[in-house]
């Protein structure tokens, strides 16, 4: 983990975690983003973003049929880098401390990120995309169609 556990804001609180024992993920491929660091990186995607690169793992590769009629797809992600032991958090160390639940922080207890964005193309097993808010190297978790365009209030 990037962070070091013991880096706490004022006003967080963090617990200890119970053993995880239930769920296997299997990582369908990574996503490559401009951000390396988690302060560079936006804290939520933007259809005008910059262009990503979502690469698919083999044997994924027959999944993506029928994509390319799409124009927005959502992505799920694994926030591998996320600590996941905060349950009230201080954004940016500004504002009222709010319970984890109430925040789109990559800090949770299973560190899964939703994005809706826009897609550009596919050549193979990767997809061009736009509106990401995620470090470059991020494992992919699923892709799920999105048949309507976003609302005015997703932007």
């Amino acid at each position: 983990m990037s962070s070091n556990m013991t880096d706490i804001r004022e006003h967080e609180i963090s617990v200890d975690l119970p053993e995880a024992s239930d769920a296997q993920l299997r990582f369908i491929g990574r996503i490559h983003t401009p951000w390396t660091e988690r302060a560079d990186c936006p804290r939520q995607g933007d259809l005008d973003g910059p262009i990503c690169r979502v690469e698919l793992f083999e044997p994924w590769g027959m999944a993506l049929q029928g994509l390319e009629a799409l124009e927005h797809v959502e992505l799920l992600y694994w926030l591998d880098q996320a600590r996941r032991d905060l349950v009230v958090q201080n954004p940016g160390s500004k504002g009222e401390p709010r319970g984890t639940f109430a925040l789109r922080s990559p800090v949770r207890p299973n560190p899964i990120g939703l994005s809706l964005v826009r897609l550009e193309a596919i050549d193979g097993l990767n997809l061009s995309v736009r509106g990401l808010d995620c470090l470059d190297g991020t494992p992919l978790i699923d892709i799920k169609p999105q048949r309507c365009a976003p609302s005015p209030r997703a932007k």
